[in-house]
């Protein structure tokens, strides 16, 4: 028997048709002298009706169990009143079924099929082939293909052309660690996964493609989270003859178009636009989360002078006092206010201090009495507090703070209910620092990687680069970075500079960057370009919290694939191949 038709797709409109129908048996319910089946495929279930008069059929239906693979040929009717299933498409219509092929079997599920299922992310990762046939996990991916169908279509009516990059590639450890891959033929020699196609995608436009796109595959071994994997998936593009806006253009129209067809939303553009320096101040991040208010508000100005020592201290050592207001946080017991300083402790404050506003010129705390009534007024003012309002505050060096009140913001407004889950709120970030200075190493470093075009590359040096501002711009969605791009250098002495105040010698960025260096020289048109976070974007359209929910086979937190087993030990003699060796058994074992 052929199939004709998904179940999800059969219609009310094709009542008294035949179809011929294949899937997993989903449940079972058997009444004496009638048994049901939900029949599912990944378009969705519908009911099967197996009748006693039909006796060969009914018969071998007796035996079906969940997970049993079947197919069935049969009349579609319409359900009888009262027995309607409204939250699927397929609730009004039953299949008379008339013929039936049990096609396989299934031993004992190591979990349901369900969508509701509680069970350990290791062993529904283990046996990735059943969670996969869950209807909401099925339903992930067909949003995803959609999303990288609209994805591909708009890029190419815009002109993009996709084009390949190598797996293989040259390691330049400049950001997270790369993966090895040892050569065979070359013994003692290494081949690098890509982090990502940047370098080769300059190449690309100083090839002449001025408009190169790719769904690419990327490396990077770092610490699995949420949002991250060992291996995922970015949308890179890359455009020549182009400046910031140019870039963010595409993308807002990009994302408009994928949001459209996906969620059936409309997105509002332009995206609005905030610096760097002004996201770090207000929301304590460079990807802040603009559903909800409750933003951070500076008083280093204020309160330098405080009769309060914890403030006046901060203040003298260089650093800032900063504060927030959580709405209606009075009802906060002493208790709560306890687990919020042990949660910024962790991101390495000495604490807080709060105040609860009792009316419009008065608070209560054990460190009011420091304050002028005047300053609580000012504090009140700024704050835009009301009675009934917590105040807390955060006194230390300026990233601990901004980091610190930045997650205990996000951490309250979720607690609180203040987060609309059904909302996209998309921003641009731009105006990055160029550089960074590292503590540990005593140097300058990329603020994102060092072929970021800077503002004013003419009168870059040494001496002013902590003011320098980078032609980089990150785009947000809901809190999370959905991806970061920049103007590109594309001149060679502008390039020279930028590796002369990393303190990269001509030895050593000719060894990792010789290529990029000496093609930058032949004529490179200015270029620019983004790599957006396919998976993430995914996860948050779908609406789910781990980009794992929309990755066919992820690694779990522990860095391994328990489907796969892997990583796993490989023989001696492919060792002795590649000319390596494990340093000791116990590491080996």
């Amino acid at each position: 028997m052929r199939r004709s038709s998904y179940c999800g797709d059969v219609r009310i409109s094709d009542v008294g048709k035949e179809f011929i129908l294949c899937g997993w048996v989903h449940s079972r319910r058997d009444h004496g002298s009638i048994i049901f089946i939900d029949l599912r495929d990944r378009e969705g279930i519908i009911q099967i009706v197996f009748q006693s008069k039909n006796e060969k059929t009914f018969k071998m239906a007796e035996s079906l169990r969940v997970e049993y693979v079947i197919s069935v040929r049969g009349l579609v009717r319409n359900r009888l009143e009262g027995t309607l299933n409204p939250n699927i498409p397929t609730g009004a219509i039953e299949l008379v079924v008339l013929e039936l092929n049990i096609l396989n079997t299934s031993i004992k599920l190591p979990f349901e099929i369900s969508n509701y299922i509680e069970i350990s992310e290791e062993l529904r990762l283990k046996y990735r082939y059943l969670d996969m046939r869950r209807p909401s996990f099925q339903k992930n991916f067909i949003i995803r293909h959609k999303i990288l169908k609209e994805v591909r279509n708009f890029l190419i009516e815009e002109g993009f052309i996709e084009i390949e990059t190598p797996f293989l590639t040259k390691s330049t450890p400049e950001g997270a660690r790369d993966f090895l891959v040892p050569s065979r033929f070359h013994l003692g020699n290494f081949f690098a996964l890509p982090q990502s196609p940047q370098l080769l995608k300059q190449i690309l436009m100083i090839a002449g493609f001025d408009k190169y796109y790719q769904i690419a595959r990327c490396f990077r071994d770092e610490d699995l989270r949420a949002d991250r994997q060992l291996e995922f998936t970015q949308v890179d593009l890359e455009m020549s003859f182009v400046e910031e806006d140019d870039v963010m253009d595409v993308v807002e129209r990009m994302l408009l178009r994928v949001f459209k067809i996906a969620l059936n939303i409309n997105l509002v553009v332009p995206f609005k636009r905030i610096s760097y320096s002004d996201a770090i101040l207000r929301y304590g991040s460079d990807k802040p989360d603009t559903r909800f208010g409750m933003e951070i508000v500076d008083f280093s100005c204020e309160l330098k002078n405080s009769n309060f020592s914890k403030f006046s201290l901060a203040i003298s050592k260089g650093g800032v006092i900063r504060g927030l207001c959580v709405p209606k946080g009075a009802d906060f017991s002493r208790v709560q206010i306890e687990t919020f300083i042990e949660f910024v402790e962790k991101y390495g404050a000495k604490g807080l201090s709060w105040m609860k506003i009792i009316d419009i010129c008065g608070a209560e705390s054990n460190i009011v009495k420091y304050f002028e009534e005047e300053d609580l007024k000012k504090i009140i003012f700024k704050l835009n507090a009301n009675p009934g309002d917590l105040i807390i505050f955060i006194a230390d060096k300026e990233k601990i703070v901004s980091q610190a009140l930045g997650a205990l913001r996000l951490k309250i407004g979720k607690k609180l209910g203040l987060v609309d889950k059904n909302r996209f709120n998309f921003l641009w970030v731009v105006d990055f620092p160029l550089m960074k200075w590292s503590e540990e190493g005593q140097r300058w470093k990329a603020f994102h990687h060092p072929f970021t075009s800077p503002k004013g590359v003419d009168s870059i040096n040494k001496e002013n680069i902590n003011n320098i501002k980078s032609k980089a711009y990150d785009v947000v969605l809901n809190g999370t970075e959905l991806g970061g791009g920049s103007i590109r250098i594309h001149r060679s002495d502008v390039q020279k500079k930028i590796f002369d105040i990393l303190d990269l010698s001509n030895e050593s960025s000719k060894e990792k960057f010789g290529f990029l260096f000496d093609a930058l020289m032949y004529g490179a048109p200015p270029h620019g370009g983004i790599a957006l976070g396919f998976d993430r974007l995914c996860a948050l359209i779908a609406g789910e919290e781990s980009i794992r929910e929309v990755i066919a086979f992820p690694k779990i937190q522990r860095a391994i694939d328990p489907l796969l087993n892997a990583p796993s030990v490989v023989s001696d003699e492919q060792l002795k191949e590649l000319n390596l060796s494990i340093l000791t058994k116990e590491l080996k074992n």
